[in-house]
């Protein structure tokens, strides 16, 4: 059974993006060239709530992809797979082609 995780409040899911390590000719990168914080979201939460009340939804959506912050998150990992979990305000923007 495939356990899905619904993030609470204004956390998303994210699955991080791993760059290739080597070019289609087989040249090895070196790893500043291949470390880019990113990640494409898998889930999110309703939002949190302001003083008064009202609902803040979660400023990304699913599929989106993401810049992460260096540090941060919390891991979690569903089956095999491993995830980290981030406060919308942690996250630093979206990425568009």
């Amino acid at each position: 059974m495939a356990k899905r995780l619904i993030p609470s409040l204004n956390r998303v899911l994210v699955e991080k993006i791993v760059p290739p390590s080597k070019t289609n000719a087989g040249i090895l990168l070196p790893e500043k060239t291949t470390k880019l914080n990113s990640g494409k979201v898998v889930a999110v939460g309703p939002g949190a709530r302001d003083r008064d009340g009202n609902l803040i939804p979660v400023s990304v959506k699913e599929g989106d992809t993401v810049l992460l912050p260096e540090y941060g998150g919390t891991e979690v990992k569903l089956g095999d797979k491993e995830y980290h979990l981030f406060r919308d305000d942690d996250i630093l923007g979206t990425l568009h082609e």
